[in-house]
């Protein structure tokens, strides 16, 4: 199946070279998990602070048991300071 992956500012350098911009299509297999992404990806777990699929967040504790589906969009920030 087909999602979005998306990755903001300093995450964006995980995705690979043949990005469009911030956001790469992939294949997934079925019952793939927001975890089994961010770690095929090697993002540190304590980097992937905001995570949304399809605009909702998804709290950490959920990330390993809630499965994607066809056409969904995960976007992940890292922690953001500023003032």
């Amino acid at each position: 199946m087909k999602i979005g992956f998306k990755l903001f500012a300093s995450l964006t350098d995980y995705l690979p070279s043949d990005r469009k911009g911030n956001r790469v299509e992939l294949e997934v297999g079925e019952g793939a998990t927001i975890s089994e992404l961010i770690a095929r990806f090697n993002v540190p777990e304590r980097s992937a602070h905001l995570v949304l699929v399809n605009g909702h967040f998804v709290p950490p504790a959920q990330r390993t048991s809630r499965h994607l589906a066809e056409g969904d969009e995960l976007a992940i920030w890292p922690p953001i300071a500023g003032g």
